[in-house]
């Protein structure tokens, strides 16, 4: 493996296969997007996408959101971790939203929400169609990153600035490729063997291919 890696051109394989990838959160518009990305941190998106037809079959639009309360809320949302606090959430963001063609599309407004941290409002801002004001950094990133050498460390924050540093922003949306490429196939045990970053990987360098050796 190359000792330094030229990196705007090693992820363009990983940009190209995911580029069209929608995220696994099930939503049909950008109301009920921003809605399961909040009920989603520290979740699982499968959850999310369970719950989420009665629930928006209860609370169509950011407007009936609006009218919501807690109570009427938790029926829907029980089954969520952290649920009660997401409920105060929601409501808020409704409050202040009011109406789905409201809903902010900059990093800036975003995260100026309720429940809305960077992660999440690069999600939106992506599924939108928005171009990238940063980079998504979620549990699957944290482990892919520092495995091919993109990164190093756990802390999300640092990780993220790691990557804008290397990467032009018109690649930011390589967070999200490696999360896809983290579910499918650098998994806690990674499929090295059908992984198409080992050229430039790191960890199969260094010691999946040792291992194989001896």
């Amino acid at each position: 493996m190359p000792s330094k890696i030229d990196w705007p051109k090693a992820i363009q394989p990983l940009l190209k296969k995911y580029k069209t990838t929608k995220h696994p959160l099930e939503y049909k518009s950008i109301y009920q997007l921003l809605v399961m990305v909040v009920l989603s941190a520290q979740d699982s998106d499968r959850n999310i996408n369970t719950i989420a037809p009665k629930l928006f079959e209860a609370f169509p639009d950011m407007n009936a959101l609006s009218r919501a309360t807690e109570e009427t809320l938790f029926p829907f949302i029980s089954k969520v971790r952290n649920f009660a606090t997401k409920a105060k959430w929601l409501i808020e963001i409704a409050k202040t939203i009011k109406e789905d063609k409201k809903i902010p599309l900059t990093h800036e407004s975003l995260t100026s929400l309720k429940g809305i941290g960077s992660k999440s409002a690069n999600v939106i801002l992506r599924e939108a169609g928005k171009p990238a004001e940063g980079v998504i950094v979620d549990l699957h990133v944290v482990r892919v990153a520092p495995r091919l050498g993109i990164a190093t460390g756990t802390d999300p924050k640092k990780i993220e600035k790691q990557i804008k540093e290397i990467l032009p922003q018109k690649d930011w949306d390589a967070g999200m490729a490696m999360s896809f490429h983290g579910r499918e196939i650098c998994r806690p045990t990674p499929k090295c063997e059908i992984c198409l970053m080992t050229p430039v990987c790191h960890y199969y360098n260094t010691v999946i291919k040792k291992l194989t050796v001896k």
